[in-house]
């Protein structure tokens, strides 16, 4: 038996009326609660992965014990997430926890977006505050002086969280008409479609950037952690889940 295995079973049985895996899973159930730690401090409490951001709470209902775990123990684990009084399928789990962690990645936004506010007296960052509230995305020429004031006040913020606006052919204008250099400020929010539009404008990469959008993978599957390595020049990208564990994608470049 794996050490991973041994520790879930460990943590599992001793508050579950059934004695075995996965029998004592059919007892839990999802709560609904989560708690966004700001930053990859805490421990997940089935499996003991460390340095994790989120917590998402599981209950069982006979014993009424409660753990705290990542989305992923829930759905490697097919943990009850129940909507309605119906049990969501894998699928609909899946999006519904997704949906979950982009809602605290969105509060994780505005606070630092409340920060800036707060420390300088701004029009333009209480405007981009307000428009965040409001569309859930920011302006390009907001994001430009908001990330450099991010930077600059040292305000704790993961670019890959925020979205921006590049819908409306106004805001393309902006960005073609914009220096490269604040276009690179918030280059890390942009999704890889975006960043092809930037190119297209005449946007050069960033010099440190040469992998593939953070944000993109972010959005895709939230709770997961891509870290980007180089052979020759194929990107490999290694995606570290809530478990522990990874899987591996060939990008070539274009």
């Amino acid at each position: 038996m794996s050490g991973y295995t041994q520790r879930v079973r460990d943590s599992i049985l001793p508050l579950s009326v059934a004695a075995t895996l996965p029998a004592a899973f059919d007892e839990w159930a999802f709560t609904e609660n989560t708690v966004d730690h700001e930053s990859p401090i805490e421990t997940f409490e089935l499996c003991g992965q460390q340095d994790l951001r989120y917590h998402f709470e599981i209950a069982n209902r006979y014993t009424e014990a409660a753990l705290w775990v990542g989305s992923h123990c829930i759905l490697q684990f097919n943990v009850a997430v129940v909507q309605e009084g119906r049990r969501l399928s894998p699928a609909e789990a899946k999006r519904h926890l997704a949906k979950l962690t982009q809602q605290m990645q969105l509060g994780s936004c505005i606070r630092a977006l409340e920060q800036l506010a707060k420390t300088e007296s701004n029009p333009i960052l209480s405007g981009a505050l307000d428009y965040y509230r409001r569309n859930k995305k920011l302006t390009p020429k907001y994001a430009a002086v908001v990330f450099w004031k991010l930077r600059s006040l040292s305000v704790e913020h993961h670019p890959s969280f925020f979205r921006v606006e590049l819908r409306r052919a106004q805001y393309i204008e902006d960005l073609r008409q914009m220096p490269t250099a604040r276009v690179h400020r918030f280059w890390g929010a942009l999704t890889t479609a975006q960043r092809r539009k930037a190119m297209e404008l005449g946007m050069p990469r960033p010099p440190d950037d040469r992998g593939p959008s953070y944000a993109a993978l972010a959005r895709s599957e939230p709770g997961l952690h891509p870290r980007v390595a180089w052979e020759g020049d194929r990107c490999m990208v290694s995606v570290f889940g809530n478990d522990g564990g990874s899987t591996a994608a060939s990008l070539e470049l274009s």
